[in-house]
């Protein structure tokens, strides 16, 4: 709970900064972009939050929304299948990439930052192949399909602001996720896989179906990701569409408080998370900051969120240190 105090506290700093010195950043344009953007994040960090606990990583999240964003409309367009089978096609290809990661993670015992930076040249290098590198979009079609990435929902007297339909999802995401992680004997057989793999093992957790369904349940949320940031933007370019994503999804899960070694997260701290990183690139739009150094600007206050995160807890192991000292 502490760690997700200091990232709301964190988020509600930058907000303040970002409203001293911009005018436009409460405007309800701008705030159900923000709210927009975050909830797309969102849903693929929350994926990617599951790998991290039990103490793997997953790269390849960038280039799996990109051969999904372009899958998509070239399903559609040019293969001319009807909707449902595309949908069906591409969120199927999700998990079964998700349960290949960790077939090969489990059986083969290949490292997962080695399967998975194949799989980031693998799929966005498949995604062009197969479009030919060409720009894929849906044109003025599809617009009832749209509306889940584009449409909100309209709040009573709050001067035409609507809370957008992404955030709707995420919320359904979250919900689950939550419930998934902290109610359920598998959710807490995730934790304990990450905080020591072999006693899990010894307990008799299956560690490795754990593993299967921790990367299928990223790559599933990587999936929907995709097909909603595809919705959004009506058009993707292969070369360039979801570059970084990865990036973006695994600093907001560990600035929301999952450890890189595994066996600690919350999801509520992975929403916060993104929540952070989408303000933190807003305020660089909004204050005139050269957009060039966005990558540099959160660098810096991911390095400073997570060193002060370590700080803490050395003081409290100290402290706990301290204590059972004087009780002995």
């Amino acid at each position: 709970m502490k760690k997700i105090l200091g990232i709301f506290a964190l988020l509600v700093a930058v907000c303040v900064v970002t409203v001293l010195f911009s005018d436009r950043f409460l405007t309800a344009y701008n705030l159900e972009n923000v709210i927009r953007r975050t909830a797309l994040f969102g849903i693929i960090s929350i994926g990617v939050a599951f790998v991290i606990i039990t103490g793997g990583i997953d790269l390849s999240i960038g280039s799996l929304i990109c051969l999904v964003g372009c899958g998509l409309p070239w399903l559609l367009s040019v293969k001319g299948l009807p909707l449902p089978v595309a949908l069906a096609a591409v969120l199927g290809a999700s998990l079964l990439i998700g349960l290949a990661h960790g077939l090969l993670i489990t059986k083969l015992r290949l490292q997962p930052f080695v399967v998975t930076l194949c799989g980031l040249l693998l799929y966005r290098g498949l995604a062009r192949g197969l479009t030919g590198d060409q720009t894929q979009g849906f044109g003025a079609a599809h617009d009832g399909l749209r509306w889940l990435a584009t449409g909100k929902l309209a709040v009573p007297g709050l001067g035409g602001f609507g809370v957008p339909m992404p955030c709707v999802i995420l919320l359904f995401v979250a919900i689950a996720a939550a419930v998934f992680l902290n109610h359920t004997i598998y959710g807490r057989y995730l934790l304990a896989l990450g905080r020591n793999e072999q006693a899990a093992r010894y307990s008799g957790i299956d560690t490795s179906h754990m593993i299967l369904l921790a990367y299928v349940i990223c790559s599933g949320l990587a999936g929907l990701g995709g097909t909603l940031f595809v919705l959004d933007v009506n058009s993707a370019q292969p070369v360039d569409f979801g570059n970084f994503y990865e990036l973006y999804a695994v600093a907001a899960a560990v600035l929301g408080g999952c450890s890189l070694r595994g066996g600690e997260g919350a999801i509520l701290g992975v929403v916060i998370g993104a929540a952070l990183m989408q303000v933190l690139r807003n305020m660089i739009t909004l204050t005139g900051l050269p957009t060039h150094i966005e990558f540099a600007v959160i660098g810096a206050v991911i390095l400073v969120g997570v060193s002060a995160d370590e700080v803490v807890k050395r003081l409290a192991a100290k402290r706990r240190a301290a204590r059972e000292a004087v009780v002995g």
